[in-house]
């Protein structure tokens, strides 16, 4: 099995409910749900939010739409990520996908991209962003589950447990790790929901391919910016995964 873990939550610290934002009449998590599903290697979908009160809207729409949802730890996202697949049935023989809700332009293609390679070759992880050569918001990590279960038992940084993954890449002589290269390294353009101008960017993508029939390729997004600079420039001052800088300069100070 293959199984996707989308995860979802309503507090960011920049941009409250994000995941719940409309984009052309749909969630941003419920396209997210919708092109991890078209992805032809991935057998299930689930979410992995939290129990706290503040991430009920998730539950239900999760609910609403027939898709599973596991609700965990707040903090400890590690635990939430590892549980869920466990709920899920996961076991030694699985691979998890790793994809979060704020990306709402992913592209079906790319999680194949991410998880032939994993169930082709050798490699115990397997990513698109080590590093980074697609544009921001088209993120995917797969690893197998033995993975996942050896770094929520040894991981122990805050940076290791507020996170899935890092324990996992921070350890190539443990894990075998490769990494999905684009042709071209697209990795300056930001199409992810973090910011006000994300939303006001991504806005304008969804209005105007609400009206072509079909799910558009990145490929496809890529074009009708060439088109429209303007909407590339209006967040282009922010950067790649501000929270795991965080979650690293808290560990300085737990040491």
């Amino acid at each position: 099995m293959i199984l996707a873990i989308i995860q979802a939550r309503m507090g960011s610290s920049r941009l409250p409910g994000k995941v719940l934002f409309d984009l052309a009449g749909t969630p941003a998590l419920g396209h997210v749900i919708e092109r991890v599903r078209l992805a032809s290697l991935v057998d299930k979908v689930m979410v992995a939010t939290t129990d706290r009160d503040g991430d009920e809207p998730i539950r239900r729409y999760c609910a609403a739409q027939g898709v599973d949802c596991f609700a965990g730890s707040e903090d400890d996202v590690l635990d939430r990520f590892y549980q869920a697949a466990t709920w899920a049935g996961a076991g030694e023989l699985d691979g998890i996908v790793r994809i979060t809700a704020d990306c709402p332009l992913l592209d079906p293609a790319v999680v194949d991209l991410v998880v032939g390679r994993l169930l082709e070759g050798n490699a115990t992880y397997v990513s698109n962003v080590s590093p980074p050569s697609f544009p921001d918001g088209l993120d995917v990590e797969a690893f197998r589950f033995p993975a996942l279960q050896r770094a929520w038992t040894e991981a122990s940084l805050r940076s290791e447990r507020e996170h899935v993954t890092p324990y996992i890449r921070n350890h190539p002589e443990l894990f075998s790790q490769e990494n999905v290269l684009n042709g071209e390294d697209l990795s300056e353009l930001r199409w992810t929901l973090d910011e006000p101008a994300d939303y006001e960017m991504l806005g304008k993508i969804f209005a105007e391919l609400a009206g072509i029939s079909g799910l558009a390729s990145w490929q496809q997004v890529l074009s009708l910016l060439a088109n429209h600079p303007e909407w590339t420039a209006l967040n282009q001052r922010f950067h790649r995964n501000e929270g795991y800088s965080k979650s690293l300069t808290a560990d300085k100070h737990e040491h």
